[in-house]
């Protein structure tokens, strides 16, 4: 039987990549997809979403959450993934029709299908934690929820010390991190395991697909920027190893941790804190992926991008 997901992302190529995954995946049944502004605003996360969904045209249509507007997202210091989200796509606007607020649909989701859904968050955890200050009780509803986001040893991206989805909001990490809830945590330590080379784009379904034509438009783009920002010949895509995380634990090495998320700190706000002292006292309320087959998710990818694919010709 197919597994029950929400998606929540802040489109982002990676997001996109991973969307385009899941969305053809046999093993998923996505109920939902939700926005966040992170990789761009609000706004533009919305309708990067609506645009990619409308024209992937996936057998079952999910439904859509808005981003919500409010709050202010620190600046990114860089983009790698171009003024639009997408790597230059520009795709047609789609404004589908009986979209709500990410946060209502979260709620309504896990009403509808109590302890059957797991969460994949693939973007700073603002619609989540609203969902759950909407209704506390509602925690006990999900079945799981898998976060791409944090570090082992404090190797952030946005900052010295935190990656960028929890240095966006950090308070709604924290609040989501602590939550009773059964979690899995991709770090990205774990994630940047998996580097995809240029011959990557050799194995891209043909642009006569739907899923070939954004792929074979977006990725050029995030190898150049890796290279022109990064310095670095090879790609990352942190978001789609989450999603590989979700659907094929078995690649991945883990361990229980106590964790929790700084919020307050000049240098360190957005760091994921995990507390390894013999004498801790708190049960762990987090399982950590510290350590991946690098190849064998690779290879998962790859296998899913084809199938993607085939089903968009």
């Amino acid at each position: 039987m197919p597994r029950k997901v929400i998606i929540d992302c802040d489109p982002g190529i990676d997001d996109a990549v991973a969307l385009t995954m899941a969305l053809f995946d046999p093993r998923l049944e996505v109920l939902a997809v939700t926005a966040c502004g992170g990789n761009v605003p609000a706004d533009q996360a919305t309708g990067n979403l609506q645009s990619l969904v409308k024209l992937l045209d996936p057998p079952r249509l999910p439904r859509i959450g808005v981003a919500a507007a409010d709050g202010l997202l620190p600046a990114r210091p860089f983009s790698l993934h171009g003024s639009d989200g997408l790597g230059g796509l520009n795709l047609p606007h789609a404004n589908l029709h009986g979209a709500h607020s990410a946060e209502k649909v979260i709620w309504e989701t896990l009403r509808a299908h109590p302890r059957e859904v797991t969460i994949i968050a693939l973007g700073p955890l603002s619609n989540l934690s609203r969902a759950l200050t909407r209704d506390p009780a509602v925690a006990e509803l999900i079945h799981r929820l898998v976060v791409g986001g944090g570090t082992i040893h404090g190797n952030g991206n946005a900052s010295a010390v935190a990656d960028f989805n929890f240095f966006c909001d950090p308070h709604a990490a924290r609040h989501v991190i602590l939550e009773p809830v059964a979690k899995t945590l991709v770090p990205l330590e774990t994630s940047g395991q998996v580097i995809f080379g240029f011959d990557i784009l050799d194995e891209l379904p043909d642009e006569s697909s739907r899923a070939g034509m954004i792929l074979r438009r977006m990725l050029p783009h995030l190898f150049r920027a890796h290279r022109q920002i990064l310095g670095s010949e090879g790609i990352v895509m942190h978001d789609v190893v989450t999603l590989v995380a979700a659907l094929n634990p078995e690649l991945f090495e883990r361990t229980s941790v106590v964790a929790d998320v700084e919020t307050t700190g000049d240098l360190t706000t957005g760091m994921l804190v995990i507390d390894r002292r013999q004498t801790k006292t708190a049960r762990p309320n987090a399982d950590l992926l510290v350590g991946c087959d690098a190849a064998a998710v690779a290879d998962c990818v790859l296998r899913s991008l084809v199938s993607a694919g085939a089903a968009t010709e």
